[in-house]
């Protein structure tokens, strides 16, 4: 389930950074905050590369065989990623949010 899916914690200070066009929630009112307020997070999906492969087509203008190569790696993460904050896998971030840090007691009941 949610395979694809990636959820990126970030600090509340960075809320106005986020591209909600690249991301899952549609604004800075969709988003839930930790009990502190400090952090936040976005979600989104990503496709994983694990091999380089080759894509062959004919340019329509030209007709001229064209070939591109994908390399290896993880595509889609939004712009207000980096490895500075915590990405998290579904499994993850449902143990996260059921910490302290980011649900009260009264929540969780």
């Amino acid at each position: 389930m949610f395979e694809n899916r990636r959820w990126l914690v970030i600090p509340t200070s960075k809320i106005n950074d986020i591209d909600f066009n690249q991301v899952h929630q549609s604004s800075a009112g969709n988003l839930r905050t930790s009990v502190d307020g400090l952090e936040t997070f976005v979600k989104y999906d990503v496709v994983e590369v694990l091999e380089a492969y080759d894509t062959t087509f004919t340019n329509p203008e030209t007709e001229e065989e064209v070939t591109t190569t994908t390399a290896a790696g993880v595509y889609g993460r939004p712009s207000i990623y980096t490895e500075d904050h915590l990405e998290y896998n579904h499994t993850d971030i449902l143990a996260l949010l059921d910490t302290e840090a980011w649900t009260t007691p009264e929540e969780s009941v």
